[in-house]
């Protein structure tokens, strides 16, 4: 199995105590989901939800998984097969923003989406830090849901109005 995985700058992950290695098996006897083994997630976007580290890396797992049903699993074996640019998840966050702002500013008096293409901005200049990229993206996603599910139940409102008349 395949998956997305982030380790800090000294190739350590977060939690656990040995040095990673691009290519090497490592193997745990005993795995338990956020608790014990070798932690990654099965898609690139869920795994921006446990960015615990600096360098982000394509891995392979085998043996024992565990899967958890929002795609993290956990996995007896793992191994690092490359690392993944950083710049793509700059380049993500710019068109997360970019792909709800126009309409959005239409409608609402809100800047989380715009707040959001500065913060990506400012990463690429190196400004800001991942963490507080992530924090700006799950904003301006959260500003874009709140006026997609308002502008669904406007809509549905005009709808079911028609339906009566």
């Amino acid at each position: 199995m395949k998956g997305y995985k982030f380790i800090q700058k000294d190739m350590k992950s977060q939690n656990g105590n040995h040095k990673w290695k691009i290519g090497k098996w490592y193997k745990e006897d005993e795995i338990k989901l956020c608790n014990k083994g070798f932690h990654a997630c099965k898609e690139p976007l869920e795994s921006l939800e446990y960015v615990y580290g600096d360098r982000w890396f394509l891995v392979e797992a085998r043996g024992k998984i565990i899967q958890e049903k929002n795609d993290k699993f956990v996995a007896s074996e793992m191994r690092l097969i490359k690392e993944l640019d950083i710049n793509i998840l700059k380049r993500f966050a710019i068109w997360c923003a970019k792909s709800c702002l126009k309409d959005y500013e239409k409608e609402y008096k809100d800047s989380r989406v715009s707040d959001c293409i500065k913060a990506a901005e400012d990463y690429l200049d190196n400004k800001i830090s991942l963490y507080k990229l992530k924090k700006a993206i799950d904003a301006a996603w959260s500003a874009a849901w709140s006026a997609a599910r308002s502008a669904a139940r406007s809509a549905q409102n005009k709808q079911l109005k028609k339906m009566i008349k």
